[in-house]
C-alpha cells in the first residue's frame, strides 16, 4: 500500500536559533507547514521544501503569553492560530507580499521553451513570498489542552473542563462555553440512559473532528475515550450534545480520525492503538481492530515501546502512522495490515549487532498526496546536525522528510481489475510488467506465458487472452521504473492518479491539471500540445484504459462543466481528437467493465455508460451512451465514504449461468465499498425475462437492481475479472477481498459435479477467509497467485568512517529503503478451508483445474505441512482432526508419495508418527514408489524407515532399492545407496538425499574416460597412470581413488555384501551383452572392471555367440552395419599387387581400419593414399604395428590431398586430425610436392563417402576403443576380436592373434575365437556382405595361426606376474591412439539413444541413455 523509499531527507532551517522546533502542522491542502518552537512560528512551503516566512515573539509578549504549544490552520489557509501555555489564542493573518513577488523562482537558460510557456507558470513553480501579521489575541483564562478547526469555527478545550466555540474572526459570539460535566454520556445513543461525568476536574486531553460522523473523538485526562456529537448539525446549547463511551478503556493518550472509513484511532499507554467505529443502528462505539506489535515479529521491543505518542492518517486515509513515547515509527493499513516498523532489522541494529539509538518523534504531518512524511525529532543528533553540541550556541534546526511510494489502488481503485502491480511515487512510476518487447506476444491466447523461467506453456485455453504472462509479472524482483516527464511535472505536481492498461504496455498519469501518457514500447511520453487545454481540465474521478482509449472524468474550468472524456492513445493529445460527454454531477469514482463505464457521482448515484469504437475517419473515436442510472442516496450517508465502485459478473444464482454459460460475463452486479463495508446490488431477475435474441445489451431496457446486501466488513480492496475460462471457473468467477489485518477473503462459487442435479441444500457461494504473509496488490486469477510488494533495507554503516561530524550521518542512522516485488500462493488455504467445511468434492474440482500449475506439488505439500504442524503440536485434543481428510485428499493426485515424504523430511521427527498414522505405513509407501519406478522418492522413504524401523528392515529395503537403481542406471542414487548401506553397517546415520544432484568424481574407475578424463595422445607410455593399465596390479589389488574404497574395510561384511551385489550386476550385464551399460556402471560406481574381468575371463567374460554379440554392439552403440559401394563389385583396383617402398612405410604409420584398400593408377606413382580418414599417426602406434603380423595381401594406403589445403576441420565429425598427427611429429615426412597436385576421381569420392557412412557416432567410437583397451588388459580376447570387427581394424585382430600364441591363453578361448569368426563369416555371407572385405583381409592371418610355433612369440606378452615393455608400450598406447579424434569435432549422434528389443529393458535403457549422454562425459583429447 505505502512503502518507504530511499533515505529520509533533512531540511535545515536557514535561521539559527537556540530554540528547537517541537510541533509541525500542515494546512488542509498540505502545501504549507507551520513549525513551532517556544516563541517562534515558521511557515514552510512543500515544493520546493523551503522556509518562506518566520515570526519571532518579543520577549515582553512571550512573558505574557507563555510558550507556544499548538497551531491550527483555517481551512482556506488564510489564517493560522497558535495556543500558548498561559491560555492565550493568537490569530495570525497570512498575507501575500505582492502580486508578482516570489521568494524563489526557477532560472532557465536563455531561449529555453519553459520561459513564459504557461499562463500561471510562476504560481506553479515558484515559492510564494508571504507575510505573517498578528490579527488578534484571545484570553481563555485557563490552560489550553487542544484546539481543533471545524469549518468556520475553532473548538478549544481547556483544563477547566470547558469547550469553547470560537469564530475564526476571534469572536466567541457571546455564547457561553460548554461544560463537559453537563454532557450526558452513555454506551450508545439512548439519551435516557445517559450519565454525567462523575469526577470534578475532568477535561479533554486530545480531540479531533470527523466530518462524516459529524462529531468529535475525544480522550479525557483520566484515559477514558469517547465520542461527542451534536444531535443537530450545529452546536447551539448544552442540551443538544450527547456523548458515547468506549467501555473498558482507561489508558487513552491521543486520537486521530479517518473520515473516509469513519474510524477513530485511540492511542493507549500500553502501546497499542484501538480503532473504533460507530455502530449504524445503536450509535455505540464498536471496536473494529487493534494495531499492536506482536511478540512473534518484535520479541525484544513489542511491550517496551511506551505509550502511543502520535497517530496520523495519510491524506487518502488508506494508511496510518504511529509513533511511541520511546521512539520508533510504524505504518499500518486502514484495517490493520502491518506494513513498516523502524523498531527492528536494519533500522534498529548495526551490522555488528549493536543497537542504534531509537528515533524519537515529537511531531509529524503527512505531505501532499502522502508522498512525504514531515517529522520533527526530539533528539538533537537527528534534528540538528551542524554546529557543536554546546547548548549555548544557536543551531540550525532540522526537519526530517521521509519519502514514500504508494499503490495506485489507494487513489484509483478501478485498477483492481488488472493483473499488474502499479506503484506511484512523487516523480516516477513502478511497474511489474517487465519489458514491453517481451510482453508483446503475451496477449495471444496460445502464448499466455512467453519467456518463462517458471513454467513452459500455459495449460489454459483461449479464454485467457487478456491475462499477462507469469514471467513478466513474476520473472524477477526488480521494477520497471518510468520517470514522469519533467515538463508535465513542473506545472502539474503532484501526481494524483495513475493507470495502466490491461496489456501492461501503456501508463497514464494525472497531476494538478490535465494528464499525460507513456508507451513502454516506444519509451515516449505524450503531452498536450496546447498548454491552455491542459490547464483548463481538472480530472476529478480517476481515469481508466479501454482498449486504445483513455477514459476520464474531469471538470472543465473555463466552461464550469463536469465532463466525461475519451482520448485516443495513438493520436496527438488534443481536445480535437477527444469525445466529450457532459455530465450533470461531479464524478467521484470511475471504473470500467468490458464495454461499460461506471461513474459514481457526488449525488450518491451510479451511472452506467456504454462505450463503443467508431471507425469513421483516419482517427477513430469512441462514443458514449447512457445505459442506466441507479440512485444510492438512501444507503449512502456521505458520498466521500464510497471507497470504490465496480461492476462484476458475480451473482448468487449460479444455476442460470450453468444453463447459459455465455451469460456468465454479463454485467450482473455492482460492488460498492462503503467505508469498508462491501455492498452488492444484483440485477433483479424476479420480473418477466423477455429479451430480444438479436439485440445488443444497450438497445433494450436493462434489468433494475435489487436492494443492496452487505457481503463483508473491513474491506480494503476488491478484485474481480471479466474474463471467462471454463477450466478454471472457480477462480475466475470468484471475488477476492483484502481485509487488512484479517488477511484475505474469497467469495467462491460452488458448482455441482453433475450439472443436472444441483444439491438443493448446497449454497451457491461461500466466503472463505485465509491469511497471507504479504500485502496483496494484485491477484493473478488463473495462476492462483497474489502479487504484492515488500520493503527491504540496505544498511550503509561504512559511511560512518567517512563522516567527520561528531554525530552519526543520516545515512548511517537509517538504512536505505528499497521496494521489492513479491508473490504468494494462496491455493492451499482455499483447499484447506473447503475441506474444513466438508466440501471435499469442490476442493477436488478446484485442485484438478489447477493441477497443471508448476507449483501445484508445492501447494499440496504446504497444505499437508500446515495442518500437520497445527494438529500434532496442539496441547488440547482435537475433536475433529483435519489431517486424515487432507491425506485422503492428496491421495487423489499422482504426486501423493512425493508430497508425503517431502513434508516428512521438512518436519521434525517427533511428528512423524502422527503423520504416518494418517497417510499410511512408510514401508507400504516405499513399496508403492518401487512399483511406480519412482526411485528418488523411494530413497527419501528409506530415511524415514531408517529412523522408524529396525536396521534389518532398512537394510532389506535399501538392498531392494539398490538393485532397482542398478538395473535402471540411476548412478547417483547407486552411489548414495552404497554409502547408506555402509552407514547402516557401521551404525552411522548417513542419509541419501531424496533427489541426488551432484556427481562424485572420486568414485570413478576404469571407465572414467567417458566422464572427465583428458587423454593426451602425445603422452609417452611412462607417463600413463599406473594401476589403470598394468595387468599385474589390476589383478591383485586396484589402486587410485576407486581402489581405496575397495581396500578400506575389505574384511567388513558390509563391503563384501555390497561387492557381491555389484559383481552380480556386472555379470548380468556381461551375460546380456550390455557393454555400454557395463562401461557406465564401471565409470559411475568406481567398479574395477579390469580386475573383475580377469577373474571372470573363463566364466562370464566368454562369448557364446559372436554374431549375436556383434549385432547387439551395433545396436547399443548406434554403429551402422558396413555396406559395399556399388562400384566395388567391378573395381579394377581390387586384386592389384602389393607396392613396396614409401607405401610400406606409410602403411605402418596408418591406423588399419580401412575395410577395402585400393592401389592408385600407375599414372600417379608417388602419391600413396588411404581411405582411412580416421588414421592417427604416432610413433607408439608404429611400434605396435611392427610387433603385429601383417598379411602379405595388405594393400598400400593413399593419402587425401584435402589435408594439404588446410582442411583439417574435415568432412563429418569423426575425421578430424589431432595436433599429435601433425607434420612436426615426423610422421608424414615422405610426402612430396606432387601431393598437392592430386585430384579425386568419382569412384574415390564414392569410397570416401562410404567410409564415412560406415562410421558410428564419435562418442561411441571413443567408448568402443576404451572398452577394447579394458578387455585387452583383462585378457578377454574374444571381446577384443568382436570390437575389432566392429571398428574394422586388422591391427586389433593381429594383436589378439599375437596374444593367442601365449601359453597362458586357454585352448578353448583359441577355439572359441576361431569358431566365432567362422560363424561371423557365414553370417556375413548371407546377411551382411559389408563385413566380407574386412574378413578377407584378416583371413590370411587366421590361416597362418596354426603354423606359428610357441617359440616365435615372446612369453612375456601376457604374463600375469611381470608386465612386459611391449605390452606397456603397444597395448595402451595403441588402443588409445586410435581415439585420436579432434576435440572440436561435433558428435554425429550425441543425443540419439539406441533402441532395444527387450520389452522389460525399454524404460531402464532410456533413462540410462539420458544419464550417459547428459552426465557430462567430456572426451578431452589434447
Amino acid at each position: 500500500m505505502y512503502f518507504l523509499s530511499g533515505w529520509p531527507k533533512k531540511l535545515l532551517c536557514p535561521l539559527k536559533s537556540l530554540e528547537k522546533p517541537f510541533h509541525i502542522q500542515s494546512d488542509s491542502q498540505r502545501i504549507y507547514f507551520s513549525v513551532l518552537s517556544q516563541t517562534q512560528l515558521s511557515i514552510w512551503y512543500s515544493r520546493p521544501s523551503v522556509l518562506i516566512a518566520s515570526y519571532k515573539e518579543s520577549a515582553k509578549a512571550a512573558a505574557q503569553f507563555g510558550a507556544y504549544i499548538q497551531s491550527e490552520w483555517r481551512p482556506d489557509s488564510s489564517m493560522i492560530v497558535i495556543a500558548s501555555t498561559n491560555g492565550y489564542i493568537l490569530f495570525f493573518d497570512i498575507v501575500p507580499a505582492g502580486d508578482d513577488k516570489y521568494l524563489y523562482e526557477p532560472v532557465y537558460p536563455r531561449g529555453s521553451p519553459h520561459i513564459k510557456l504557461l499562463p500561471h507558470y510562476k504560481e506553479e513553480q515558484c515559492a510564494p513570498a508571504l507575510n505573517l501579521e498578528t490579527k488578534k489575541v484571545l484570553d481563555l483564562q485557563a490552560s489550553i489542552t487542544s484546539i481543533q478547526s471545524m469549518m468556520e469555527h475553532l473548538l478549544v478545550a481547556t483544563e477547566d473542563g470547558l469547550l469553547h466555540l470560537v469564530h475564526w474572526e476571534g469572536m466567541t459570539n457571546g455564547r457561553k462555553a460548554i461544560n463537559l460535566s453537563t454532557i450526558p454520556f452513555s454506551v450508545d445513543f439512548q439519551p435516557s440512559r445517559g450519565s454525567f461525568l462523575d469526577f470534578g476536574d475532568v477535561f479533554i486531553r486530545d480531540m479531533e473532528y470527523c466530518v462524516t460522523l459529524d462529531g468529535f473523538a475525544v480522550v479525557f485526562n483520566d484515559g477514558r475515550v469517547g465520542f461527542i456529537t451534536p444531535l443537530s448539525s450545529h452546536l447551539t446549547s448544552d442540551q443538544q450534545i450527547h456523548g458515547v463511551w468506549a467501555p473498558d478503556v482507561t489508558d487513552g493518550t491521543c486520537v486521530a480520525v479517518n473520515s473516509k472509513y469513519r474510524l477513530m484511532a485511540f492511542g493507549c499507554a500500553s502501546g497499542s492503538v484501538l480503532v473504533y467505529t460507530i455502530d449504524n443502528t445503536t450509535g455505540a462505539m464498536q471496536l473494529s481492530h487493534k494495531l499492536e506489535l506482536t511478540p512473534k515479529q518484535y520479541p525484544d521491543i513489542w511491550n517496551k515501546t511506551g505509550a502511543v505518542k502520535l497517530i496520523r492518517w495519510s491524506p487518502d486515509c488508506s494508511v496510518v502512522m504511529v509513533t511511541w513515547e520511546y521512539g520508533g515509527l510504524s505504518l499500518w493499513s486502514v484495517f490493520g495490515a502491518h506494513l513498516i516498523c523502524t523498531l527492528g532489522g536494519d533500522f534498529a541494529y548495526r551490522a555488528d549487532g549493536t543497537k542504534k539509538e531509537t528515533l524519537k518523534i515529537s511531531s509529524m504531518s503527512w505531505g501532499t498526496e502522502g508522498y512525504h512524511l514531515w517529522a520533527i525529532a526530539t533528539d538533537s543528533s537527528h534534528a540538528g546536525g551542524h554546529g557543536t553540541n554546546d547548548k549555548a550556541v544557536p543551531q540550525q534546526a532540522g526537519i526530517l522528510q521521509f519519502q514514500f511510494i504508494k499503490s495506485a489502488l489507494t487513489v484509483n481503485p478501478c485498477m483492481s481489475n488488472q493483473e499488474q502491480v502499479l506503484l506511484q511515487g512523487e516523480d516516477r512510476l513502478y511497474l511489474n510488467c517487465g519489458d514491453a518487447t517481451q510482453t508483446q506476444t503475451s496477449r495471444s491466447p496460445s502464448s499466455h506465458t512467453e519467456h518463462k523461467p517458471l513454467r513452459e506453456r500455459s495449460p489454459f485455453p483461449g479464454g485467457a487472452a487478456d491475462s499477462q504472462g507469469l514471467s513478466t509479472l513474476l520473472g524477477h524482483r526488480h521494477w520497471h521504473v518510468v520517470q514522469i516527464h519533467s515538463t508535465y511535472l513542473e506545472s502539474n505536481w503532484p501526481i494524483r492518479y495513475s493507470a495502466i492498461d490491461k496489456g501492461g504496455q501503456n501508463v497514464a498519469v494525472v497531476g494538478k491539471f490535465g494528464f499525460a501518457h507513456y508507451s513502454l514500447l516506444t519509451k515516449k511520453w505524450k503531452l498536450f500540445g496546447n498548454i491552455t487545454q491542459e490547464q483548463n481540465m481538472m480530472v476529478t474521478g480517476g481515469l481508466a484504459w479501454w482498449n486504445n482509449f483513455i477514459v476520464l472524468a474531469c471538470y472543465n474550468i473555463s466552461d464550469h462543466q463536469e465532463e466525461l472524456r475519451v482520448y485516443l492513445r495513438t493520436s496527438n493529445l488534443d481536445n480535437a481528437f477527444a469525445h466529450v460527454t457532459k455530465v450533470q454531477q461531479e464524478t467521484l469514482l470511475l471504473s470500467m467493465f468490458r464495454d461499460i463505464v461506471i461513474l459514481f457521482r457526488a449525488d450518491c448515484s451510479i451511472c452506467l455508460y456504454s462505450i463503443e469504437r467508431l471507425k469513421e475517419g483516419p482517427n477513430p473515436t469512441a462514443c458514449l451512451q447512457v445505459l442506466q442510472e441507479v440512485s444510492m442516496s438512501r444507503y449512502i450517508p456521505h458520498p466521500s465514504l464510497v471507497v470504490s465502485v465496480t461492476l462484476t459478473s458475480v451473482r448468487t444464482e449460479t444455476g442460470i449461468s450453468l444453463k447459459v454459460p455465455q451469460q456468465a460475463c454479463d454485467a450482473e452486479s455492482i460492488m460498492l465499498n462503503l467505508a469498508g463495508q462491501l455492498i452488492m446490488l444484483q440485477r433483479d431477475r424476479s420480473g418477466p425475462q423477455i429479451r430480444e435474441k438479436d439485440t445488443r445489451s444497450h438497445q433494450h431496457k436493462l434489468l433494475p437492481f435489487c436492494a443492496p446486501v452487505v457481503l463483508a466488513q473491513s474491506v480494503e480492496n476488491v478484485w474481480s475479472t471479466c474474463r471467462a475460462n471454463k477450466q478454471k471457473r472457480h477462480l475466475l468467477e470468484a471475488l477476492w477481498l483484502s481485509c487488512g489485518g484479517a488477511g484475505m477473503k474469497v467469495w467462491l462459487p460452488l458448482f455441482p459435479r453433475d450439472y443436472r442435479k444441483p444439491h438443493s441444500f448446497l449454497s451457491k457461494r461461500i466466503m472463505l477467509p485465509f491469511h497471507i504473509n504479504i500485502y496483496p496488490l494484485a491477484v493473478l486469477f488463473e495462476d492462483a497467485l497474489v502479487l504484492g510488494a515488500i520493503n527491504e533495507t540496505v544498511a550503509y554503516d561504512c559511511l560512518n568512517i567517512l563522516s567527520t561530524s561528531p554525530s552519526e550521518p543520516l545515512e548511517v542512522q537509517f538504512p536505505f529503503c528499497i521496494v521489492e516485488r513479491t508473490s504468494q500462493i494462496y491455493l492451499h488455504h482455499i483447499l484447506r478451508q473447503l475441506l474444513v467445511r466438508n466440501l471435499g468434492e469442490q476442493a477436488l474440482l478446484l485442485a484438478h483445474s489447477c493441477a497443471a500449475l508448476p507449483y501445484f506439488p508445492h501447494v499440496l505439500e504446504l497444505m499437508l505441512h500446515e495442518v500437520l504442524e497445527e494438529e500434532a503440536t496442539s496441547r488440547e485434543p482435537i475433536p475433529d482432526p483435519l489431517l486424515p481428510n487432507v491425506a485422503k485428499f492428496i491421495t487423489e493426485f499422482p504426486l501423493f508419495l512425493q508430497t508425503v515424504v517431502h513434508c516428512a523430511r521438512k518436519t521434525e521427527y517427533a511428528l512423524w508418527n502422527y503423520l504416518f498414522a494418517a497417510v499410511g505405513n512408510p514401508k507400504d509407501l516405499f513399496e508403492e514408489c518401487l512399483m511406480a519406478q519412482d526411485l528418488d522418492t523411494a530413497a527419501s522413504y528409506l530415511i524415514i524407515l531408517q529412523n522408524m524401523e529396525a536396521a534389518a528392515v532398512s537394510r532389506q529395503h535399501a538392498t531392494l532399492l539398490f538393485n532397482t537403481a542398478l538395473e535402471q542406471g540411476k548412478w547417483d542414487l547407486c552411489r548414495h545407496m552404497i554409502r547408506f548401506l555402509k552407514a547402516i553397517g557401521s551404525g552411522e546415520s548417513e542419509t541419501p538425499p531424496s533427489t541426488p544432484t551432484t556427481q562424485e568424481p572420486s568414485t570413478t574407475g576404469g571407465f572414467e574416460f567417458f566422464r572427465h578424463r583428458s587423454i593426451s595422445l602425445s603422452q609417452s607410455p611412462e607417463n600413463l597412470p599406473t594401476g589403470k593399465f598394468n595387468l599385474q596390479k589390476t589383478m591383485s589389488m586396484p589402486t587410485g581413488p576407486a581402489g581405496k574404497r575397495w581396500s578400506k574395510d575389505s574384511d567388513c561384511a558390509e563391503n563384501m555384501y555390497i561387492d557381491m551385489m555389484l559383481w552380480r550386476h556386472a555379470r548380468r550385464l556381461l551375460e546380456e551383452i550390455r557393454l555400454k551399460d557395463l562401461g557406465c556402471f564401471s565409470a559411475q560406481l568406481g567398479f574395477e572392471l579390469i580386475g573383475w574381468l580377469c577373474k571372470e575371463r573363463t566364466r562370464a567374460a566368454r562369448v557364446e555367440d559372436f554374431v549375436t554379440a556383434l549385432k547387439k554392439l551395433h545396436e547399443d552403440f548406434l554403429w551402422p552395419f558396413p555396406v559395399l559401394p556399388a562400384s566395388s563389385f567391378c573395381s579394377p583396383f581390387k586384386n592389384t599387387r602389393f607396392r613396396a617402398g614409401a607405401g610400406e612405410q606409410f602403411l605402418k604409420s596408418q591406423s588399419a581400419d580401412n575395410f577395402l584398400n585400393m592401389d592408385m593408377e600407375a599414372g600417379i606413382p608417388s602419391a600413396p593414399r588411404s581411405h582411412s580418414w580416421l588414421g592417427s599417426m604416432s610413433t607408439a602406434q608404429r611400434d605396435m604395428d611392427c610387433n603385429s603380423t601383417h598379411s602379405p595381401h595388405t594393400q598400400d594406403a593413399f593419402l587425401s590431398p584435402l589435408l594439404n589445403k588446410g582442411d583439417e576441420c574435415s568432412i563429418g565429425s569423426a575425421t578430424d586430425l589431432t595436433e599429435t598427427s601433425s607434420m612436426l611429429d615426423g610422421d608424414w615426412t615422405m610426402v612430396d610436392e606432387n601431393f598437392s597436385t592430386l585430384s579425386l576421381t568419382q569412384s574415390e569420392l564414392e569410397h570416401i563417402s562410404m567410409e564415412l557412412a560406415n562410421k558410428g557416432p564419435h562418442k561411441s567410437q571413443v567408448q568402443l576403443r576404451y572398452l577394447l583397451h579394458v578387455f585387452m588388459e583383462a585378457g578377454c580376447l574374444e571381446w577384443c576380436v568382436i570390437i575389432g570387427l566392429i571398428l574394422r581394424e586388422s591391427s586389433v585382430i593381429s594383436q589378439v592373434l599375437n596374444f593367442m600364441q601365449c601359453p597362458e591363453v586357454a585352448e578353448e578361448m583359441l577355439q572359441g575365437i576361431l569358431t566365432g569368426l567362422q560363424s561371423v563369416d557365414a553370417w556375413s555371407t548371407t546377411d551382411c556382405p559389408g563385413y566380407k572385405p574386412f574378413l578377407n583381409i584378416i583371413k590370411p592371418q587366421l590361416q597362418k595361426l596354426p603354423e606359428v610355433t610357441v617359440e616365435q612369440v615372446q612369453p612375456e606378452a601376457f604374463q600375469p606376474t611381470a608386465s612386459s615393455k611391449v605390452v606397456e608400450q603397444s597395448s595402451p598406447r595403441a588402443e588409445e591412439s586410435r581415439s585420436s579424434i579432434s576435440h572440436s569435432a561435433s558428435p554425429q549422434s550425441d543425443t540419439s539413444s539406441c533402441s532395444v528389443s527387450r520389452h522389460e529393458e525399454d524404460l531402464s535403457r532410456q533413462e540410462q541413455e539420458e544419464a550417459f549422454h547428459d552426465g557430462g562425459y567430456d572426451c578431452i583429447v589434447s
